[in-house]
């Protein structure tokens, strides 16, 4: 039988969580939706996938910086369908803790193996059809879902195959948890099976992948996680004409917008340097400004409610 590598393997050097390819399924895709904007991203995820979680400090710096200029689409590609694989590396859940831990070091990016430990997820479907439910409601409240979900697997070691958490994560996100189990257990799984599908006829064969549409039609293919210069670069190739939007780099504008942010997110996004990005982001929590959440690999600062 011809070995199968699990998925939650990543690479590091290339920054790709790989799925294993079927040849049928590797021409390219057709872009025939409507753009909008003179640029568009199609985002091949998961949310289980460390490296996805590797490049959310490049992801939202581009947002602020060229968000004008593109829309992103985020589609599920279905990265752990089970444990029906047969590699020597990751074979069982326990194997990908470490993975995690070296990960996490890698992309500088709190991530806590131990999760795998304690209480293993067996697939990632059910997280990714729930985003799904939450994008049939609403878009932008699906993001939050979605970084909501990934703060609780990567860092607060919570299991979100569970329901609990996930309808945890859609009442945080302001989803109407009604409709949102009523999608999660119909339309939801179509769609997410339907994404599945778009990328096998992509050529997707790993995550994240980007693809880059302009107006004409022209694609440049992005995968696995790479440094910002990489993402702006190819923004200006597909859109020359693409401006560079001036934003507010002070701790409270940022987390305004972006509600937690870890270390490298912080320093990345204001233009800070990485240590002094940490120090900052601990005299604002000791000052109660922030909440910070502490991992054994590094920690995340949240904007403190006003009671």
């Amino acid at each position: 039988m011809q070995e199968q590598i699990n998925p939650l393997l990543c690479d590091i050097e290339s920054g790709l969580c790989e799925v294993p390819v079927d040849q049928k399924d590797t021409a390219a895709l057709e872009t025939s939706k409507a753009i909008k904007k003179p640029l568009s991203i199609t985002y091949y995820t998961d949310p289980i996938c460390s490296s996805c979680w590797g490049i959310e400090p490049q992801l939202r710096k581009l947002k602020l910086a060229y968000g004008n200029d593109f829309e992103i689409e985020y589609k599920m590609g279905g990265l752990l369908k089970d444990w029906s694989y047969n590699s020597g590396q990751i074979s069982k859940p326990t194997d990908v803790a470490g993975h995690w831990d070296e990960v996490s070091v890698h992309y500088d990016m709190p991530i806590d193996g131990d999760i795998w430990l304690e209480d293993p997820l067996d697939s990632s479907y059910p997280p990714s059809i729930s985003f799904k439910a939450a994008q049939m409601q609403n878009r932008e409240k699906a993001l939050l879902f979605l970084r909501e979900i990934r703060e609780m697997v990567f860092l607060q070691k919570k299991n979100i195959t569970r329901w609990e958490h996930l309808e945890a994560a859609a009442t945080k996100a302001g989803l109407d948890i009604v409709q949102f189990k009523n999608d999660y257990e119909g339309k939801a799984r179509i769609l997410f099976h339907e994404d599945v599908q778009a990328g096998k006829e992509s050529g997707v064969r790993g995550f994240p992948t980007m693809i880059f549409t302009n107006a004409m039609g022209e694609q440049e293919f992005v995968y696995g996680s790479k440094p910002y210069g990489v993402l702006e670069s190819v923004v200006l190739k597909r859109c020359p004409a693409a401006t560079k939007l001036i934003y507010k780099t002070d701790w409270n504008s940022v987390f305004l917008k972006y509600n937690s942010l870890t270390a490298n997110e912080y320093a990345q996004i204001t233009g800070t340097e990485r240590n002094h990005s940490e120090n900052i982001l601990n005299g604002l929590a000791a000052d109660g400004k922030l909440e910070k959440l502490s991992t054994k690999n590094g920690a995340i600062w949240t904007l403190k409610k006003i009671q």
